[in-house]
Order: structure tokens, then C-alpha cells, then sequence
């Protein structure tokens, strides 16, 4: 699954060429999985960062809107490149395996499998009837820009952006809530059974036909 995502930049004094191309108005695509990998672990920073405790993917979900099982996928593969490291037991979940400030976002990306490439044949140079297109080494210096940029924007970084805090404590008190929901609704579930149990008159098994 993927979004295409328009960068519209507005560069009114490029410093050099590549900076140049910040220019055109850019259609790239950038999947899901890429995006949705990317949030989490800022996600699972933050709450780092504010208690160091581990993180369950179960609370990550609630925060982001992204489903348990998918989480599960993606921190798979991060574990796997060395970005996380879980815990197991009723206080299990997962936490970063690296100082913030050695974990960028291109990193991530990669880790999931994903790239940030901004060219239609994908670096094979055959766009156009198996041929390069005219175009393809503007696509390439792009690529590589936001490469370049990704790499150099970490997850320290993220958590300094200006409105990143207020939206995660927002996300904060909205897990809390859905957390307090669903324990009144666990509770009433049992209430509901209890009652039913209790009210339910006992089998006389003489009076039971042979």
C-alpha cells in the first residue's frame, strides 16, 4: 500500500545544484509501511525518553490508529536491523536500541525495507521503450537529496520539532481514555456474566425425566 505525497518546496535561493531542484512541485511515493514505521519508532522515543520503561506495541496502536498486527511486521524488521530490542513478561514491550541521536529517519526506512526513490524505474535507467528517459538524472539528484536529508535528520531531532510534544500528548490522553474504556467495558462484560450466573435457577435432577 502506498500514498503519493506532493512536496510542493519553495526555494528562493538555492545554495547549490541539487538544492535547485527543491524548485518543481514533486510527485514521490512513499508507502505506508515507510511512514507508519517511521511514526512508531518516534513514537516509542517519546515515551522512552519521558519514563524509560518499555512500550507495548498494544499502546503504540492506540496512540498512532495503526493496527496491532501490522506493528508487529514492522518491528520484526527493526529488530532485526539492530533499531530495537524487546522484553518479555507482563512489563514486556520494546525499546530503542540506540541513542536517539544515532537513529535517523532514512535508517528507519531502510530498515523496513523501503526506499525514498523518486524515480519511475527505480534506478534502472529504462523509463522510457528500455531506454533512460530525459528526465532521469533530474529523478536521481532528487532521490539522492532526500536521501541525503533523511540520514541527517534523526530522532532527537524529530522530538525537538516544534509542535511534535503537544501532538504526543494529545495522543497520550486519547490512549488513556480508549485504556480506561475498555477496562469499564471489561468491567460491565464481567458484572453482566456475574449476574446472569447468579440468577440462574439450579437443575433439580429428580424431577428430570428417565
Amino acid at each position: 500500500m502506498s500514498e503519493l505525497i506532493y512536496l510542493d518546496y519553495a526555494a528562493t535561493t538555492p545554495v547549490d545544484e541539487d538544492v535547485a531542484l527543491i524548485n518543481l512541485g514533486i510527485i514521490m511515493r512513499l508507502t505506508t509501511r515507510g511512514r507508519y514505521a517511521v511514526t512508531a519508532l518516534l513514537d516509542l522515543a517519546l515515551q522512552n525518553d519521558s519514563n524509560n520503561t518499555a512500550v507495548s506495541l498494544s499502546d503504540i496502536a492506540k496512540r498512532q490508529d495503526i493496527s496491532i498486527s501490522y506493528l508487529e511486521q514492522l518491528f520484526s524488521k527493526l529488530r532485526k536491523n539492530g533499531l530495537v530490542i524487546s522484553t518479555r513478561g507482563a512489563s514486556g514491550g520494546y525499546h530503542l536500541a540506540k541513542p536517539l541521536d544515532e537513529i535517523s529517519v532514512m535508517s528507519i526506512i531502510l530498515a523496513v525495507d523501503e526506499t525514498v526513490d523518486a524515480m519511475a524505474c527505480e534506478g534502472r535507467g529504462n523509463c522510457q521503450g528500455g531506454a533512460m528517459c530525459l528526465t532521469h538524472e533530474l529523478w536521481e539528484n532528487l532521490s539522492s537529496y532526500i536521501e541525503n536529508y533523511l540520514s541527517n535528520v534523526t530522532l532527537a531531532q524529530l522530538i525537538d520539532m516544534k509542535n511534535v510534544k503537544s501532538v504526543a500528548e494529545r495522543q497520550q490522553m486519547i490512549g488513556q481514555t480508549m485504556r480506561t474504556e475498555t477496562t469499564l467495558m471489561k468491567s460491565k462484560i464481567s458484572n453482566s456474566n456475574l449476574r446472569i450466573l447468579t440468577h440462574t435457577q439450579p437443575v433439580n435432577l429428580e424431577n428430570m425425566p428417565a
